[in-house]
């Protein structure tokens, strides 16, 4: 579902990707662990279009990335989701969906319903925990039903229960085909989650198992 090629983004004399070469598999669930600054979240960008790299190719469900063009079948947390604060979480997706027009409401509730809130809740987002925030922007992610899932740190915020409640529907969208990249600090997320593990350091990128 991703195939990446000779894939480098430099700042200066840095580079901050460097070199990477890897093929993401449909339906499998893929893990990225690495420290602050190692690469992933700016791997993540590119993959989203978000980024334009120095060099290399990106090729998304057999398309080639074109800049400005983010891939159509990608849903992604890329850091702290944003939203509007005094708006609801419905009212909030609802916003962004109008944007592609793909959904109407009733895809908007069931996502979040699926992520564990309400949909009905008229609650500000701005008086929201970063656990529900975090909750509201997986719900972002999947209300168009993408092939891909792009997720870096979903777990953030999250208690015990909430940790757990996400690792199953991770499960559930392998289980419905869905290609996962999955960026944690987490090891176990990592282990109990992924049927590949890469690492990340100093933008290059290595295959564990």
């Amino acid at each position: 579902m991703i195939e990446i090629q000779g894939l480098v983004k430099r700042y200066g004399q840095t580079n901050v990707l460097d070199g990477v070469t890897v093929t993401f598999g449909q339906g499998q669930i893929h893990g990225l662990i690495g420290r602050n600054g190692s690469g992933k979240t700016m791997l993540i960008k590119c993959i989203c279009a978000l980024v334009r790299p120095t060099q290399g190719s990106i090729v998304v469900g057999g398309k080639p990335l074109k800049e400005g063009q983010p891939p159509q079948d990608i849903g992604a947390i890329v850091e702290t989701p944003g939203f509007l604060p005094y708006y609801s979480g419905q009212r909030n997706l609802r916003l962004l969906a109008g944007i592609r027009g793909k959904i109407g409401k009733e895809e908007v509730r069931q996502a979040i319903r699926r992520v564990g809130l309400d949909p009905d809740s008229r609650k500000w987002v701005g008086r929201y925990s970063l656990g529900m925030r975090q909750r509201l922007g997986l719900a972002q992610a999947i209300m168009e039903n993408p092939g891909i899932l792009i997720l870096d740190e979903p777990m953030n915020g999250l208690d015990n229960q909430g940790v757990e409640d996400m690792r199953q529907l991770f499960l559930q969208f392998k289980a419905e085909g869905k290609t996962i990249l999955l960026a944690s600090h987490n090891r176990e997320d990592i282990e109990t989650l992924c049927d590949h593990v890469y690492t990340m350091d100093k933008g290059r990128l290595t295959f564990v198992r």
